[in-house]
């Protein structure tokens, strides 16, 4: 090779060293001190100038990047129809979703028009819909009903008039209902209570979003795994359908929080349901007759259907005029909706006496609503060849719920089946998000109020309807169980744990369960011996396959794990069992022996046979142990020093250590733990071939000096 062609890297093969030993020339490094470092990053970072304003404005509003360069001819009817298309299916949906908030029905249309607006300004995602979302909603009435519980309501689940709320909302006051030794000292009723509530719970946990955005600390991301988020939403889903089983028997139980909640819930069920209302039932029967087959005919047929089937929408609407001109309430004494006003109420403060007691569980709403947004829009924009910005994800799903909070709304996050209905019907800007807002500001402002007579039995059933999404997760367990098992497991604890346990619980339970499995893992990782393929210089694991040659005298050791303080002992026990040499063992052997021969040696009087390092010698098979450093990312301090004792070990008892395949990172740890007493070349490798080869050139120019010796 001509070095002089190549002034970064050069590679020879040196007569001072043995065959199969290759010196690479390492580039210089200068070294960058903290103090420059940090100078550096305070002046890119704070600097003032015109450019620099320009430039953090366009990252924070990117719709001013895009929307001057949209397309009309090429975007604007794909973006129209997509945008319509959601909005006939939100409408429903958001009436749905309030009941499962603890919300009355027009704070969901509220929630929803707003989201669409702030995400549209500030969103990086070109096709992700932001708004409700069942697991959200779920978690923030368990926050509200905890809370109207606190304060002393009701807690059956029976909403006050419509009217009521309108003027308590319109008060000034924004204290709670009741003072602090919870008597009656009543501002408004239980419903303006309870958005009271979830506005507060929204605005903290928007608040928790901006701060890990201010901080940029998108990548915890990456911490919730597909799996646990999965089973997080299934355990969530049966926690969901529980919850919506009255409305579905037209029966008023009290809702259950805390640890238990489905159990107690399905316990009050039963307890009440000689009370179902027949009409609330038949309802319910007909609704999922109608919404679950022509839910399925959408999915089976919407590679030919230009847009889904609207069924809810239509369901709706002729649940209502049957109610309304059936008199299901004042026949049967069906639960309806009631009054729905038009327009929107006058912007008011969260209440921040309750910040304390919201705080924790507005933290767990933050972190999901964060990781299904950035995991949804990296999964569309991977999909359709752009680029998200997950902090950017950050600051604008947390303005969808900081300015929000003020307009009487709850919890937003991006919306699975939402967002795949917009890209499957020509979504291609978040346009599509304002022309949502316009249908649903519409409704707002003229079609609300005709929903009065609507059944909240027919709410229920749609709720409930658009769980299947998560339920079915439990026919992809076989598969999920062939390819990783120890997803599945994380899927099925974190699953029950919601389920059963609590849903803030199960999700904290699902992360602390993860992170286990990740620490057992890395404490007993996968280790085999290597041996060769045939004519190659490729080394494969002998656990997995036959007919591979082993170098005699050789065992090559492979660990697919950083060694560090939690594995360190598990990696000197498994290299001791893989190798067949215990060297404590055999020095304490090899001690005893000698011990034995000098005092036979004293008894007879007679010479010294052999010294005990020949003896040993002698009888062991193994002249050299190569660890293949391929898998092992990192050494710590505590595996710095397990290294260095077990080239000790191995080195008292006669055995050379090398060292194959490491990496940079692993390599300038040993440099600097003073691992190498001798040239780093004749312990450390590029290859676990050239470690072999240098292995028996030693043992063939050890052999030879032997047999010199002895000649």
């Amino acid at each position: 090779m001509d070095t002089e062609s190549n002034e970064d890297t050069k590679a020879v093969y040196s007569c001072s060293y043995p065959p199969g030993t290759i010196y690479l020339e390492e580039k210089e490094k200068k070294p960058i001190r903290l103090k420059r470092r940090l100078a550096e990053k305070i002046r890119k970072t704070c600097c003032c100038s015109s450019g620099r304003a320009k430039e953090l404005l366009l990252s924070f509003f990117p719709v001013l990047q895009w929307l001057p360069s949209y397309n009309l001819k090429e975007y604007l009817l794909g973006d129209m129809m997509s945008g319509l298309i959601v909005a006939i299916l939100l409408v429903p949906q958001s009436i749905a979703y309030s009941l499962l908030a603890g919300q009355e029905p027009i704070f969901g249309l509220y929630t929803s028009f707003f989201a669409c607006i702030i995400y549209f300004l500030m969103g990086t995602s070109r096709h992700i819909h932001v708004g409700i979302f069942g697991v959200l909603c779920l978690m923030v009435g368990e926050v509200v009903d905890r809370e109207l519980q606190v304060a002393g309501y009701d807690s059956l689940d029976s909403h006050k008039g419509q009217m009521a709320v309108l003027d308590a909302l319109h008060e000034n006051s924004t204290h709670s209902p009741f003072d602090h030794n919870h008597t009656v000292a009543m501002t408004c009723d239980r419903s303006c209570y309870a958005i009271t509530v979830g506005a507060t719970v929204t605005f903290m946990a928007g608040v928790y979003q901006l701060a890990m955005g201010f901080l940029q600390v998108g990548f915890v991301s990456v911490y919730l795994s597909d799996s646990l988020l999965s089973g997080f939403a299934t355990g969530a889903s049966f926690t969901i359908l529980t919850s919506q089983v009255k409305y579905l028997l037209g029966i008023s139980i009290p809702r259950a929080n805390g640890i238990g909640s489905l159990i107690y819930t399905w316990i009050y069920i039963f307890q009440n349901i000689h009370l179902t209302n027949i009409c609330d039932l038949v309802t319910s029967i007909l609704c999922l007759l109608v919404l679950i087959p022509a839910k399925e005919l959408n999915e089976c047929y919407k590679s030919k259907l230009k847009a889904p089937i609207p069924i809810e929408l239509l369901v709706v609407v002729a649940a209502t005029l049957a109610s309304h001109f059936g008199h299901l309430k004042e026949n049967y004494g069906s639960s309806i909706a009631g009054t729905i006003p038009t327009g929107f109420l006058m912007p008011k403060s969260p209440d921040w006496s309750l910040i304390p007691s919201i705080a924790l569980p507005a933290l767990s709403i933050a972190i999901i609503g964060f990781a299904i947004t950035v995991s949804l829009s990296e999964m569309f924009a991977k999909k359709h060849g752009y680029e998200v910005k997950a902090n950017q994800e950050m600051y604008a799903i947390g303005f969808c719920n900081i300015i929000p909070a003020f307009f009487h709304c709850f919890t937003t996050s991006a919306a699975l089946a939402k967002t795949l209905v917009k890209e499957s019907t020509g979504c291609k800007t978040q346009v599509s998000g304002i022309m949502t807002s316009l249908v649903l500001l519409l409704v707002l402002l003229v079609i609300a109020p005709l929903f009065f007579s609507l059944q909240k039995c027919v709410l229920g059933v749609i709720t409930i309807v658009n769980l299947r999404g998560a339920l079915r997760k439990f026919l992809d367990l076989p598969k999920m169980w062939k390819v990783n098992k120890v997803d599945t497991t994380i899927w099925l604890v974190t699953m029950f744990s919601s389920a059963l346990i609590s849903t803030e619980l199960g999700l904290l339970i699902g992360i602390a369960f993860s992170m286990f499995c990740v620490i057992v893992r890395s404490q007993k990782p996968v280790s085999t011996l290597l041996g060769q393929v045939d004519n190659t210089e490729v080394y494969e694991s002998m656990n997995a396959y036959k007919n591979l040659n082993i170098p005699q005298g050789i065992k090559i050791f492979h660990f697919e794990a950083p060694i560090y303080y939690v594995n360190k002992q598990h990696f000197k026990m498994t290299l001791y069992k893989y190798s067949g040499v215990d060297p404590v063992s055999v020095a304490t052997a090899k001690r005893k022996k000698a011990k034995k021969i000098e005092k036979l040696n004293r008894q007879d009087g007679s010479m010294e046979i052999k010294t005990t390092e020949c003896l040993y010698k002698e009888q062991q098979p193994v002249h050299t142990l190569i660890i293949d450093c391929g898998a092992i990312q990192f050494i710590d301090t505590a595996g710095m020093n397990t290294l260095k004792e077990v080239l000790k070990d191995y080195s008292d008892i006669g055995i050379q250590l090398l060292l194959a395949q490491c990496n940079v990172t692993v390599k300038n740890s040993l440099r600097n733990g003073d691992f190498f007493k001798r040239e780093e070349n004749t312990v450390m490798f590029h290859s676990v071939h050239q470690a072999v080869q240098f292995a028996l050139y030693v043992q063939q120019q050890s052999d030879a000096h032997l047999n010199g010796s002895a000649v």
